[in-house]
Formats: C-alpha cells, sequence, structure tokens
C-alpha cells in the first residue's frame, strides 16, 4: 500500500506560488471538491457556482483567486490563477503507477525491429509498434496502443490506453469497378510534450505528412485525419473530429462533440465552442460556436421555421 502524502500549508504555498491566508503550519493530506472535502482536505474555488459551497465545506484550506472576499473562517490559500494552482496541487498528491514512474517495456508489447525506441521510454502491456516509428526519449506509451507504422513522436509524450497512431487515412478513388485504396505514404509526426487522450484515432498522411505540433493536449476519443496539421499548445475536448487536410494554428482550442472539416484553415488563437461544426476556413482570432440549446420538439419545430426564413 502506498503511504498517505502529507503537506503543510506553507509547502504547498510554495509550491503553487500562493499567499496563505490564515495557518501555515496546517497539515492536509488530500484534495476534494468543496461539497466532499474534509477537515484533512484541501479544497478549491474555481467557478462561481460553487462559491455557495465555501460557507458549509469541511476543507482545512482552500485556494481561491486574489479578488475572493476573504473572512476568519478558515485558511485560504490565495493564487492569481486558481486552476493553476490546483493543476500543480495535482502532482503532490498523484498516486504513483510503478510501470511508468519506473521506465520499462512490458514483455507483451510487440515492437518492430525497423523502429526506434529512445531512452527511458514506458511502453504497457500489449503495445503493438509497427515498422518505422521513432519513439523519443521519456515517452509513455500506455497499455493497448497501436503505433501503426511511419510514426513519430517527441520526447516527454504521453499516449493513453487503446490509442491508434498512424493507422490508414480514409482514401479512395472511385471507378466503375468499386472503390480503389489509395495507400497512405506519409507519416504522423507527434511533437515534444503532447498527451494523447484515450482510444484517439490520428492517421499519417497519405504523401504530406499529418503533425501534431508541441504541448499539444487531446482529450479521449477524438478522430484526426490524414493530412491535418494541429499548431502547438491546442487543446481539443472529447468526442471531435478534424478532416483530412486542415491546417490549424496555435492554441486552437475545441469543445466537446465538436467537428472541422476538410481542406479548411484555422488561423491562431481560435476557439470552438462544443457541439460546433466548423464549415468554411476561419481568418481572424476570436471565439465561434454554432450550438442550439436543447428545446421541446414543438418549439424546435418553431425555431426551425424561424431560422428559414432568416436564412
Amino acid at each position: 500500500m502506498s503511504q498517505t502524502k502529507e503537506y503543510t500549508l506553507s509547502e504547498i504555498a510554495e509550491f503553487t506560488g500562493s499567499k496563505i491566508v490564515g495557518n501555515k503550519s496546517s497539515v492536509v493530506n488530500n484534495i476534494a471538491t468543496l461539497q466532499n472535502a474534509t477537515k484533512e482536505s484541501i479544497s478549491f474555488l474555481t467557478n462561481k457556482k460553487y462559491q455557495k459551497y465555501i460557507k458549509t465545506t469541511s476543507a482545512n484550506a482552500v485556494i481561491v483567486a486574489t479578488n475572493f472576499k476573504i473572512d476568519n473562517q478558515k485558511n485560504y490559500l490565495v493564487s492569481e490563477d486558481p486552476y493553476l494552482a490546483y493543476a500543480k496541487l495535482t502532482t503532490l498528491f498523484k498516486k504513483p503507477i510503478f510501470e511508468f514512474d519506473n521506465p520499462t517495456i512490458h514483455p507483451s508489447a510487440v515492437i518492430s525491429n525497423r523502429s526506434q525506441i529512445g531512452n527511458d521510454v514506458s511502453i504497457g502491456a500489449n503495445v503493438v509498434i509497427g515498422p518505422d516509428c521513432i519513439i523519443g526519449n521519456h515517452v509513455i506509451i500506455k497499455a493497448n496502443c497501436s503505433i501503426v507504422q511511419d510514426v513519430v513522436i517527441g520526447e516527454y509524450s504521453v499516449i493513453h490506453n487503446g490509442s491508434v497512431l498512424g493507422s490508414d487515412g480514409f482514401g479512395y478513388a472511385p471507378s466503375k469497378d468499386g472503390y480503389i485504396k489509395i495507400e497512405q505514404l506519409g507519416k504522423l509526426v507527434i511533437g515534444k510534450d503532447v498527451e494523447i487522450g484515450a482510444s484517439c484515432t490520428i492517421d499519417r498522411g497519405a504523401l504530406d505528412n499529418t503533425e501534431i505540433h508541441d504541448g499539444v493536449k487531446l482529450d479521449n476519443q477524438i478522430q484526426i485525419a490524414h493530412n491535418v496539421v494541429l499548431g502547438e499548445n491546442s487543446a481539443i475536448a472529447a468526442s471531435c473530429a478534424i478532416a483530412g487536410s486542415t491546417i490549424i494554428g496555435k492554441n486552437f482550442q475545441m469543445g466537446g462533440l465538436s467537428g472541422v472539416l476538410g481542406h479548411l484553415s484555422v488561423c491562431d488563437d481560435v476557439t470552438v465552442g462544443a457541439h460546433t461544426l466548423i464549415t468554411k476556413s476561419i481568418n481572424k482570432s476570436g471565439n465561434y460556436i454554432g450550438i442550439m440549446p436543447a428545446q421541446n420538439q414543438k418549439d424546435w419545430a418553431k425555431s426551425s421555421i424561424f431560422i428559414k426564413k432568416r436564412i
């Protein structure tokens, strides 16, 4: 069993770059939500709708923003960015996973002798790495992943369970005898410090490469088609899809269940709201959304008539 980790508020404040209001010697051993915290917990307030729980929480201390009105009822850690402080704090309380904290290649992994594996790489159970792949130093590939072929993964990247990288892109030429497959001859090039969630699929390129640039973070169950270029420090939520040959700039953010059509270009610093479909290129930074709130069926029918008239 792993030993419970304990930290004083003074230690946590130094680690997160926060300022203590209260007892700096007080000790906590877990992070919890305001609703479920105990007297041994540290909690956080990053969303105003949870502020109502501040008065009733049992938390030993709460991370809050600099504009929060402090009282004398409990300990606080005041931060310019409470969500960032919370993110840093989770690393202190993370439970170690022996397999990945001690770099190793699981005996069930199958690795092509035409591929290269860097230093301090962790490869989980039942991983298959096909030919002509290059896995950089300090990469973690969790169980049941397939790195199909012609894939480059930059150092310190993490691939979560069940993802398929370097699969065939969807390319066929119609003929009178049916569809003729277009062989995928490009690579998939993944940058440094990229994190790819569980059960994602990213195709290698048809001719040019598919590119996922440094610092990209992908949630679970995301499809990225062949020849997509995804700019650095982009973040995409679950169940999104990007169609082939679309070029996306830096700092792109996309909410869940959204999509981008193929052969488009998207400039830097674009945010796409949940359940939105991008059908045209975007040349101006900003927030884009096309979601229709849920309504009962009769109200939706009336709304759809109105929309058609306006179009």
